[in-house]
């Protein structure tokens, strides 16, 4: 029987040699698959269309690419790998001498045998991406340079999957969907997401969950552009990127630095004893920035492994499935399962009967403690549940400041909100 840490390891292996970019054929054929696995909506905006201060670009496909030698053999092939033509390359069908070819070569003098991720969305260009051990071994000549894609009209794609929840609060989950062949930066997210859904389904949250399946800073934008007048239905999110490499946990907290995603990731990862580091907000990474902006000022952070740029094989063709492990994106499935349970459960309750400690022994409470392990605990519980039940705080105020497990606390506020004794 696979784990889900495998079942994660083989989307992302399943996903891998699909070419993405902002937009175009690839992120549709990402999206066809994800929706194997979750049910989609999927949305498809015109080229021109204005989201906030942006416009959506021209449509990029790419069938093949390659540069040749004077023999035919292609020296640089893009049926080989995605990440071999610069992303958003215009056409190009030429022979040019290597000397002037040059100029369009993109390598890793440091990593030689690697082949790095290079793109050029907004400006009118055309390159390849090679090792710096191929590029060494070409002689000088001319070499046949073709690249056939268009770019032209069309639409930017991305998707939603929702699982509903008791109340209309939402929790956003969202994953970029752009990056050719990198296993970890994007893809890893992207299993993650698909494994936390889910698993959500499965049973009904309290929150809304709304995970969002979009290109990179453009695609953000157009999702908050186009949900404008519901966004203050988000209450709380969580931006997932590098999410299978072997380093530590980070968490980087929102612009706010208080928004209750904070409060609960730094909360779960502290009492977990996992190896973690905690970031403040900067306005660069990931979409965080976007959902952070100051005129949405959502409470969303961003989780990954080891950050952004913090890898030597990031945007290279070393970010490939071997560097995932599913030890480690089982990790943090787990994490981010914890703290949506922290989040569903937070509540701030009123005591009913707040002259005095009200009598638990004769509505039965202590009896149910009998067969419990941690009965000292779980009474202890109730004691700080009553205490702090003053609709000012919440159960998280009540773990942390009684020092007692999170869901030690939500139990006992269950049983005495059934005793008639609190109430939200």
């Amino acid at each position: 029987m696979t784990t889900p840490g495998e079942e994660m390891h083989a989307l992302v292996e399943r996903l891998y040699p699909l070419c993405r970019s902002i937009t175009g054929d690839g992120v549709r054929a990402t999206l066809d698959i994800v929706g194997e696995y979750i049910p989609l909506q999927v949305h498809e905006v015109p080229t021109g269309t204005r989201v906030l201060d942006w416009t959506v670009p021209q449509e990029w496909n790419i069938r093949d690419a390659y540069v040749a030698d004077a023999s035919g053999r292609r020296v640089v092939d893009f049926a080989a790998s995605s990440l071999h033509v610069l992303g958003y390359s215009v056409p190009v069908a030429a022979t040019l001498p290597l000397s002037e070819l040059r100029g369009h070569l993109h390598t890793l003098p440091e990593h030689p045998t690697w082949v790095p991720y290079r793109t050029s969305y907004y400006t009118p260009e055309w390159g390849f991406c090679l090792t710096q051990e191929t590029l060494d071994a070409l002689p000088d000549g001319d070499y046949e340079v073709r690249i056939d894609s268009t770019l032209a009209d069309g639409h930017l794609t991305y998707a939603e999957h929702v699982v509903p929840g008791e109340v209309a609060d939402e929790v956003i989950v969202s994953c970029h969907v752009c990056h050719p062949s990198l296993a970890n930066d994007n893809l890893a997210g992207v299993a993650v997401a698909v494994h936390l859904a889910r698993e959500l389904a499965e049973r009904t949250p309290y929150h809304t969950y709304r995970f969002v399946f979009a290109p990179g800073t453009i695609g953000a934008i157009t999702w908050l552009a186009r949900n404008a007048e519901r966004i203050d239905r988000v209450k709380h999110g969580l931006v997932l990127a590098c999410a299978g490499d072997r380093g530590r946990l980070t968490y980087k907290r929102s612009r706010r630095g208080d928004a209750e995603i904070d409060r609960v990731m730094r909360y779960v990862l502290e009492t977990s004893g996992r190896p973690h580091h905690i970031k403040e907000f900067t306005p660069y990474g990931y979409d965080e920035r976007q959902y952070c902006s100051p005129g949405f000022d959502l409470g969303v952070g961003s989780l990954s492994r080891t950050p952004y740029a913090g890898y030597p094989e990031y945007h290279t063709s070393a970010d490939n499935p071997d560097f995932v492990s599913p030890e480690a994106m089982e990790d943090t499935l787990a994490v981010c399962r914890e703290a949506f349970a922290v989040l569903d459960r937070d509540r701030r309750y009123l005591n009913l009967s707040p002259y005095g400690e009200p009598q638990l022994g004769r509505r039965g409470l202590y009896d149910s403690l009998g067969g419990r392990s941690d009965a000292k605990q779980a009474q202890m519980a109730m004691l700080w549940v009553l205490s702090l039940s003053d609709g000012e705080h919440g159960l998280l105020d009540v773990a942390e400041r009684a020092g007692l497990p999170f869901d030690t606390v939500a139990d006992a506020a269950d049983a005495l909100r059934a005793a008639g004794l609190i109430k939200a």
